[in-house]
């Protein structure tokens, strides 16, 4: 009877789980040396050589930097610049370390066990890694968990001195890339230009709630709203 409503009770948790909203716990960091809000409020992205090089992977991070740039008060102006920006992500995949997992299943340390390499757009890494990872040692493998990584710098047009500096990273045993992207870059521009000292935490939604729908103006006729006609009191 217990192993029954132990299960309930395990399968009732899982459920209330999936229904919460999803959320992005990153650690940021951020340096900066703005006295204000530029003037203009100005800036240009600029691709790295490997972001040329890839095009296509760009192309799905280059809205979300836009995005987050425009959320904290920066305009787009690809002409005449306050701004310059520069925008690094990458992904990797590695296991789960814990108690549950001291050693790999030949009886060695798992390490770092990381995957892909800082710098690509996404994809890098996706999947299981090298080695034996098939058959029967799947049942002793950990999770496999997910880092996501961004990097944005922000340089003066004119002089090309770094004005601010931010990153921020993620580790999770799921993965909705680009999306998480775009919420690392929201996390490591919040408190833009004055953020907070050191090392911090951030937890954002993964999605944005939806507005609450409005509903639509009921229109009336005019003449719907007149008084009703009365007949003339009898004399």
């Amino acid at each position: 009877m217990l192993t029954r409503w132990t299960g309930l009770l395990l399968s009732t948790l899982l459920l209330s789980a999936c229904a919460l909203p999803r959320t992005v716990d990153s650690t940021v960091q951020t340096y900066s040396t703005l006295a204000g809000l530029p003037q203009p409020p100005t800036y240009r992205l600029m691709e790295l050589p490997s972001q040329q090089a890839d095009p296509h992977g760009f192309a799905a991070i280059a809205p979300l930097v836009h995005a987050a740039l425009e959320r904290v008060g920066l305009q787009r102006d690809d002409t005449a610049p306050r701004l310059i920006a520069e925008v690094d992500v990458g992904m990797r995949t590695g296991y789960l370390q814990g108690p549950w997992y001291p050693n790999g299943p030949w009886g060695g340390g798992w390490g770092p066990g990381w995957n892909g390499s800082f710098g690509v757009a996404y994809g890098a890494g996706m999947g299981w890694g090298g080695g034996l990872r098939a058959g029967a040692l799947l049942r002793d493998l950990p999770p496999t968990i997910y880092r996501h990584e961004v990097r944005l710098v922000l340089r003066d047009a004119q002089t090309q001195q770094t004005v601010y500096e931010t990153s921020a990273f993620n580790e999770d045993v799921w993965t909705d890339t680009p999306t998480v992207f775009g919420v690392l870059l929201n996390a490591a521009l919040m408190g833009f230009p004055h953020p907070p000292k050191g090392a911090r935490n951030v937890r954002l939604p993964l999605r944005p709630p939806e507005p609450a729908a409005v509903p639509p103006a009921v229109v009336v006729p005019a003449s719907s709203l007149a008084m009703p006609h009365q007949p003339a009191p009898a004399r």
